[in-house]
């Protein structure tokens, strides 16, 4: 016997995964958990037994409900499920994933559609941070077609504009966690912040990179995600995240200077594989962490000390922007506008089975 439920299949941003409603799944997480690696196919490198696609960038689960929290429409919860481990990290959030929930939620009746677009207000639920994610809805019905273009995907489709505006310490509840904008760790400097994305940065020439190698060159490095990883425990450490070995966060940003016109150019690992382009939290926590004095991001670059602009990242793919009017060298910082236009699209949508002595189905209430 086989339990089935709803499932749309949809690409948010430069990553892609399945979407489900949280009532069609168990209330309980860990039963929960178990549900969401039997559909991906987890653990096994190839996913052969479910939808995963052996990818971290394709080993991702969005689940969403109408929120009750004031302000917000619709609650989201990011799960990453890990390949070739039994484990699901819900502790970080996914901002490509993220760019396919307003779209999903305005189809899924959640919020309604208006004419020529929709704002949906959404609340993640991993880091508690509130998102403005504005959909085409042309005649009060969502559109995937359109002009705009993002590195990593091909072709074009509707733009979906995401405005970060409650970002500041996602994860640690503070933009520069160990308190400094600058560290040093086992002979290597490093910047750790949160914003949108805790993350540990660091030049790459320091780890004997140029910073503008391929994803596939760097994965191939096994010498550099060893000290990398020794570095990024030591960090999440002075963090006040704790033991973080068995966690995704914080996430790794590789930089350098910018060669193609941008403004920086940035690896980002997720954090045992190099992003074949950028993950949209991380482009805006190192976009952010240009505009703070002292960071290893901005001794690379020449942004004014109030930063209001685009701020375009060079990555393996191409380039990501984002529009950055913030003042993050004072207390509280001020985030007027923190915006990204990305893409999205709906694959497919039926049903994902899984064994029944996994979870019945039975007693499905939604809660989370």
């Amino acid at each position: 016997m086989q339990t089935k439920i709803p499932c749309v299949m949809m690409r948010g941003g430069t990553s892609r995964g399945p979407f489900f409603l949280a009532s069609d799944l168990p209330a309980d997480a860990q039963r929960r958990d178990e549900v969401l690696l039997a559909v991906m196919g987890s653990p096994h490198e190839y996913q052969v037994d479910g939808i995963g696609g052996a990818n971290p960038l394709t080993s991702k689960v969005a689940i969403i409900s109408s929120s009750r929290r004031a302000g917000a429409d619709v609650d989201y919860l990011f799960a990453q499920v890990l390949i070739n481990e039994k484990c699901v990290d819900t502790k970080p959030n996914c901002g490509n994933m993220l760019v396919a929930v307003g779209p999903f939620a305005i189809e899924s009746g959640l919020v309604p559609a208006r004419h020529p677009e929709t704002t949906v207000r959404i609340f993640n639920v991993n880091t508690g941070s509130l998102v403005e994610s504005i959909v085409q809805t042309p005649r009060g019905k969502v559109t995937y077609e359109g002009e705009a273009a993002i590195d990593g995907v091909p072709g074009t489709a509707a733009q979906v504009k995401l405005d970060f505006k409650s970002a500041v310490g996602a994860v640690t509840g503070k933009l520069l966690p160990t308190g400094r904008p600058l560290d040093v760790i086992e002979g290597v400097d490093v910047s750790c912040v949160d914003m949108a994305m805790p993350m540990v940065l660091m030049p790459a020439e320091q780890l004997g990179k140029t910073g503008r190698e391929s994803a596939a060159e760097l994965d191939a490095d096994k010498e550099l995600f060893k000290r990398m990883e020794a570095i990024r425990r030591k960090a999440g450490e002075m963090m006040g995240m704790g033991d973080v070995s068995g966690m995704v966060v914080p996430k790794i940003g590789l930089l350098a200077k910018p060669s193609k016109g941008g403004t920086i150019t940035s690896r980002y690992f997720v954090p045992y594989s190099c992003h074949k382009a950028h993950a949209v939290t991380g482009t805006v926590c190192v976009a952010s962490a240009c505009a703070i004095p002292g960071t290893v991001a901005a001794r690379l670059t020449s942004l004014p000390r109030a930063s209001q602009g685009v701020v375009r990242i060079e990555h393996p793919s191409g380039m990501i922007a984002i529009d950055l009017d913030v003042e993050l060298d004072q207390e509280p910082a001020v985030i007027r506008r923190a915006a990204l236009i990305r893409t999205a699209r709906r694959i497919f949508d039926g049903h994902a089975y899984f064994p029944a002595q996994i979870w019945s189905g039975a007693g499905k209430d939604g809660e989370w």
